[in-house]
Order: structure tokens, then sequence, then C-alpha cells
């Protein structure tokens, strides 16, 4: 169950972390424009228009998931993926065939946007509810550690291909081995997904015939809670797309450090950040996972910019310091999500809750950070403007992040009514209040 959750998430952001290790040379294949920072935010740019798609694939997987079921749905999503994924590098370039090279990269890009809208929530809501109740913040942050994993192999094998190969080799057509690497990984993940039964809790429901009818309808009653998620995703994605995949970039091409370094930096806070995401998920089943997340919260709010003033001083032990509050800062955020936010939703209604929440907010804030923040870099001169993004994040979650409900120990199981956003039995009560 853990890893056939966690595979789709670790192809997902193994693609971003090539995308992103790689956009000089993306830009290089795809973009005439002689101007370096022109081909960057062309790159950015379809990466941005690649999420554009994330809202309808959670509109349309996330229902269908409420409706058939969610192994049956993950089955499909990790498919397509891998495939789109894949199919990058095998595009002819801008020198072959001209402006239809950047057309068939941003195709490429908008069927794996797509499948990713409907494969999070998917991954996300199957996690929440096979994990025990009392072990959810434990179980739910493997999902997270897919994604860890998914992006240090992404920028291992980027790194290590530039030690192997020079630059003009990469710029010429070994950019494309990592990319088409997503295709035994989707066979690995698509082999385990296969062999799953669904969850519990929707064969609970399809057992006495209460699954939704009519899940985006239903949907929508709950669109306060659906509010509350998107306040907490925007930071979680301005802090993820920031921190993990735009950084190599921003090292390389701002701080004008060398490749190697810009690639293996991220990766070293990565695989800190991999040694303690389930040991913080286990401590928010006892204290509960509002603490953790107002922790991290404030921490953005206060430190993004210290932080990213000190990385600017171009000194290794800085910039390590740096990169490294802000990694623990953004992983107790990682180890919440499977376990906070599926519980707002009852469980008829649940997948398609998580994905259109959680895709709409990616959509705006997440794809589109490493674009939005290198404008601002480029109109403004100041290298500052990752740390104010991430501070005005955490300024606009952290109302959310107050209002939303203490889940830690609710039960998911049971059939509960859609008019429910969430259940008040006295179980769940004292599972949420009593360490474990």
């Amino acid at each position: 169950m853990t890893a056939a959750s966690a595979m789709g998430n670790a192809i997902e952001w193994f693609d971003y972390g090539v995308y992103g290790y790689l956009a000089a040379s993306i830009g290089n294949a795809f973009f005439p424009d002689n101007d370096a920072t022109m081909k960057l935010l062309s790159t950015f740019g379809v990466l941005a228009v690649s999420f554009a798609v994330r809202p309808v694939g959670g509109m349309v997987f996330g229902p269908l998931g409420d409706k058939i079921g969610r192994q049956r749905v993950l089955v499909l999503t990790i498919t397509l993926m891998s495939v789109s994924t894949a199919a990058i590098g095998l595009l002819p370039t801008y020198a072959t065939i001209g402006a239809w090279a950047p057309v068939l990269l941003i195709l490429c890009r908008l069927v794996q946007g797509f499948s990713t809208g409907g494969e999070y929530g998917g991954a996300a809501t199957y996690m929440a509810e096979c994990a025990p109740d009392r072990k959810r913040g434990f179980y739910g942050a493997f999902l997270e550690f897919g994604t860890l994993i998914g992006l240090i192999f992404g920028g291992l094998l980027a790194t290590t291909m530039s030690l192997w190969v020079s630059q003009d080799t990469i710029n010429a057509w070994a950019w494309r081995l990592p990319f088409l690497a997503a295709l035994p990984l989707g066979a690995i993940g698509l082999y385990l997904r296969a062999r799953l039964e669904d969850s519990p809790v929707f064969d609970e429901l399809a057992r006495h015939s209460e699954t939704s009818k009519v899940p985006f309808r239903e949907t929508m009653q709950h669109w306060r809670h659906i509010l509350l998620l998107m306040g907490f995703v925007l930071l979680l994605n301005v802090a993820d797309y920031g921190v993990l995949t735009y950084m190599p970039t921003y090292l390389n091409s701002v701080l004008k450090l060398s490749p190697l370094i810009s690639g293996l930096l991220p990766v070293m806070v990565m695989i800190g950040m991999l040694a303690v995401i389930a040991p913080i998920g286990a401590l928010t089943d006892r204290i509960g996972r509002k603490p953790a997340l107002l922790t991290s919260c404030i921490g953005f709010i206060v430190l993004s910019v210290p932080m990213v003033m000190l990385m600017g001083t171009k000194n290794l032990v800085a910039i390590v310091v740096g990169l490294t509050v802000l990694g623990l800062l953004l992983v107790i955020l990682l180890a919440c999500i499977a376990s906070t936010l599926p519980a707002l939703f009852p469980t008829q209604v649940r997948y398609s809750a998580f994905a259109i929440g959680y895709n709409v907010s990616t959509s705006a804030f997440g794809g589109t950070t490493p674009l939005v923040v290198t404008a601002l870099i480029a109109a403004t001169h100041s290298n500052l403007m990752l740390g104010w993004y991430m501070t005005a994040a955490g300024l606009i979650a952290l109302v959310p992040m107050l209002l939303i409900p203490e889940t830690a120990g609710e039960s998911l199981r049971g059939r509960r009514t859609p008019g429910r956003a969430r259940a008040t039995t006295p179980h769940a009560r004292v599972s949420a209040a009593t360490p474990h």
C-alpha cells in the first residue's frame, strides 16, 4: 500500500526535478532566443502552462475516484504520467522542426499536468483511508517520502550526467535520458498499483451502495473546507517549488555557482529531509497537526528572507545553513499533508474535494513559482525575491492554518453523510485529544 501510493508521487516529482535541473538545456533545445533569461522564462512558462490543466484533471479524476474507486483511477493516472514524461525525451528540437518543437513540448506537459491533477489527490486519499487512525501521520508522511525520492533521483541523475559528459553533449542529446527513465519507473508503479485492493473505507460505502452519484455537486457543499485547503496548499507549493524545484536554477543562474554545487546542495538537503519526515509525521500523531503546521508557517514568515540573504553571500557554509533551515520548515508541511487534508472531507466526496482544491491552488501558486520568481528578479534586480515570495505565502496561509480543524486521530471509517464535512463522534474527539 505505502510503496504503491508513493510511487506515483515519486514519478511526478522525478519529472519536476529533472525539468528544473535541466531547465537551461531544455531552453536551448526548444526555444531559439539568444537571451539566457528569456530561455529560462520560456522553459518555466511551459511548466506553468502544464499546471493550468491540473484543476481539470482534478475535476475529472476526483469525481471518478469517488464513483468507481481510488485504485482504478490511480492505475490510469500513473500510466498517463509516465508515458507523457518519457515522451519528452523523444521530441525533436527547434533546430529540427522549428516552432512545432515547443508546441509538442507543451502538449506533453499538458497531458502530464492533466494526469497529475488526479494523481496526488487519489494517492493521499487512498493512503489516509488505509492507514490506522492513530498512525495516519506516520504512514501519510511516506507519501511525501516518495516526493523526495523522486526529486533526489532526478537531481542525482542530472547532476551525475554533468560529471560524465560535457555541457555541450547534454545540450545536444543527453538531456533526453532522464526523461526516458520515467518509462521503467512507471512500469514498476503500474505493477504495484494493479495488485492493490481498494481502500476499506471506500469498500464500505460501495457495499452499502452509498457512493456519491453526483460527487462534483456534493463536493461544492464543502466549499469552506476547500478554501482552507487551498490556503494551506498555497504556502506548501510556493515553498515546495521554490526550495526544491527552482533552487538548482537559482543557485546556478542567479548566484552563479557551478552546476555541480548547484545540483548537489539541494540533493543533500533533500536527503536530510528524508531522514526526518517519518519521525515528524509520527510526532504529529502525538501532539496534533496544528502545532506543527503553525510552527512551519510562522517559520517561513520570519526566516525566508534572512535565509535567502544568507545564501546570497555565496559562502558555502552559509548556503548550506540557509537551505537546511528552509528544508526543515518545508518538511514539516510535507509530513502533514496526507494526514491532515483528506480528513477534512467525508468519504463520499473526499477524493473530489481534495483533488479539486489542491489542484486549483497548485495551478495558481505551484508551477508558477519558478516563473514568477525569475520574472521578479529580472524586474527588480533583487536576489531576495524568492524569500519575499515565500514570506507573502506564509502570511496568507497563516489564516487557514489557524482555522483548520485538528484532525489527528480522527477516524475516517464509517458511512458519513455528504452534508457533513467532519465527523464529531465521541471517538473522534477523544482520539484527537489523546496522545498516542
